[in-house]
């Protein structure tokens, strides 16, 4: 027997009768961040001091933010799996299929788009940049790789009575051949006994359209800390590659040196070699390895 509401109805005839309408209904979009890191030929192509993390950026064909940078994305639709509208969006706009994504935090603040109230997804994916050629589409005249830069220029924290209130200013930097866009990002940790809250807010902004600098920098963020205990850096990587291009792509991604010899016992379970070696170096040729899909994350990185 069907139960009944309070109204008499069952739940068939609820449904059937239920108006949709009777609520607004936010828009909801998709924006991936894709990383790379710039790989061995590029750096010597392009005359680059060193290998580089880079993300993905369109311009904007149309209003609001006429020619500024975003995200690629877009709005989901009626009937479409949030994780479907990303996939899409990405090859709509840019022709990339990207191996590694995951969906990372929901942006819902009231005003953060001009249009409408508008409800984001962002996504994290990862490509190996020997494997990339971007191509523009949809409602983006250009899509450009960025190198990015961050760095917590000035910091302040407040003891509360249950906790404190710690804020750091990040400013962040995209660099192009061309061009440099720029935002600083306010980062507020709010401890209040045992709960934690982060928030993050656009202070200035310069060329980056909508909120995507914040989402850029929590990004990074979020990629940095998976290091640790995750083997995210593989998605950046090609299929074969020597332990020095790991390492350094660690390294590009942490922006710090990491001893040798440790970081070589913390991955050794991530990693398979081949008996292959790398061609045509002058110096003695290093062994190449490929990820081991096998690897236990619970025994630790």
């Amino acid at each position: 027997m069907s139960l009944q509401d309070t109204n008499g109805l069952t739940e068939a005839e609820f449904l059937t009768n239920y108006d949709a309408s009777k609520f607004e209904r936010p828009s909801v979009t998709v924006d991936t961040v894709i990383f790379t890191i710039t790989s061995e030929a590029e750096v010597n192509k392009r005359s680059l001091p060193d290998k580089e993390l880079q993300v993905l950026l369109v311009k904007r064909g149309g209003h609001p933010y006429l020619g500024q940078w975003a995200l690629p994305g877009g709005f989901v639709n009626p009937k479409e799996d949030i994780d479907q509208a990303a996939v899409r969006e990405l090859k709509e706009e840019t022709n990339l299929d990207c191996r590694y994504m995951e969906q990372l935090y929901t942006w819902g603040e009231v005003e953060r788009d001009p249009r409408t109230r508008v409800i984001s997804i962002s996504y994290m994916a990862l490509i190996d940049s020997t494997k990339v050629t971007i191509e523009a589409g949809d409602d983006a005249s250009e899509a450009k790789w960025y190198s990015v830069r961050d760095k917590v220029f000035k910091k302040e924290k407040i003891v509360t009575g249950d906790g404190f209130v710690q804020k750091k200013w990040v400013l962040l930097e995209l660099e192009s051949n061309d061009e440099t866009l720029s935002a600083v990002i306010l980062v507020t940790k709010i401890v209040k006994g045992t709960t934690i809250k982060y928030e993050r807010e656009v202070i200035e902004r310069n060329g980056i359209a909508f909120d995507h600098s914040r989402i850029i920098q929590y990004s990074v963020e979020r990629l940095r800390n998976k290091l640790e205990y995750t083997d995210i850096a593989f998605g950046l990587m090609p299929e074969l590659f020597t332990l020095s291009e790991l390492q350094k792509s660690y390294e590009v991604i942490l922006g710090k040196k990491l001893n040798k010899a440790n970081f070589r016992q913390k991955i050794e379970k991530m990693v398979i070699g081949t008996n292959e070696y790398q061609k045509g170096k002058a110096y003695k040729p290093a062994e190449l390895y490929r990820f081991n899909p096998n690897w236990d994350e619970e025994d630790g990185f």
